[in-house]
């Protein structure tokens, strides 16, 4: 299993950012990521991590931790203050923070899929299920008619929609199917890298349960990498090896899912992990 990505020193400052925004404050009061001097917010501060290909990475936390801006930046809808974030790719690598707008756009089509909570998002509801998956293949170079609608329908039935349906507008469908409609979409390229970011939240508990075999269904059948990013502890026990605690927009804590969630070492950790039971 070799790396696929290298992030060191993550960092998305909110505001106008001083040279003192990454310590004084910041560094003495854990609870409180307001830069004392500026105003300024560290949404995302100096955070480090690897992921390896075909494992599941989880990001926890609470809302407002930063764990969504973390997967924001990686996905290039956000643009970092601070770090690197280093991508393996058919035996090169690319320092993602520093690729110009058209390299950014290539391997968002080419080597990353996202599945956003809110599938507005992530999802044209203008245009119907089947022509928010078409667009994303016209970047991946298939133009001719019938082969996108084969791929289409394929795609749906991988994700358990039925084909039949591809014509119809996002609005008509539920917000599982919604879901699902996100996950096939970014399949189309057979992206190595999946970034989730809170995708069960609001769910019934009976659509979460079935959007989660999805997710495991996928990556058992590809061998996807993905960085499940979400508050809900069953989530992260369910799909992740290894997991990152985020608070105020740092991690506090990280290791293997089992370790942190049966004896937690931090105390926030431990807040979470006891009002879970």
């Amino acid at each position: 299993m070799h790396k696929i990505l290298e992030v060191s020193g993550l960092t998305r400052i909110h505001g106008p950012g001083c040279s003192q925004c990454q310590h004084t404050a910041l560094e003495s009061d854990p609870e409180d990521n307001r830069c004392a001097h500026c105003g300024s917010v560290a949404a995302v501060l100096d955070v480090s991590f690897d992921i390896y290909a075909g494992e599941i990475l989880g990001i926890m936390g609470e809302s407002g931790s930063g764990k969504s801006t973390l997967v924001k930046n990686l996905y290039f809808d956000d643009q970092p203050t601070a770090g690197r974030a280093v991508y393996q790719y058919n035996g090169s690598s690319y320092s993602l923070f520093e690729l110009n707008a058209a390299q950014k756009r290539w391997f968002r089509y080419h080597c990353f899929g996202m599945v956003y909570q809110n599938p507005q998002l992530g999802l044209n509801f203008m245009i119907s299920a089947g022509g928010n998956i078409a667009e994303r293949l016209l970047m991946n170079n298939v133009f001719h008619y019938r082969e996108i609608r084969d791929r289409i329908s394929a795609l749906l039935e991988r994700t358990q929609v039925s084909s039949d349906r591809m014509d119809e507008l996002p609005g008509n469908f539920s917000g599982g199917m919604q879901q699902r409609v996100q996950i096939a979409k970014a399949l189309v390229s057979n992206p190595p890298l999946l970034f989730l970011d809170e995708v069960t939240t609001g769910l019934d508990l009976s659509v979460q349960a079935k959007i989660l075999d999805l997710i495991l269904e996928l990556q058992d059948q590809l061998q996807t990498t993905m960085i499940v990013v979400t508050h809900d502890l069953g989530v992260i026990r369910l799909l992740a090896g290894r997991t990152l605690v985020m608070k105020c927009g740092r991690v506090v804590e990280s290791g293997l899912t089992d370790q942190i969630l049966e004896d937690p070492q931090h105390p926030y950790t431990q807040r979470l992990v006891s009002s879970a039971l």
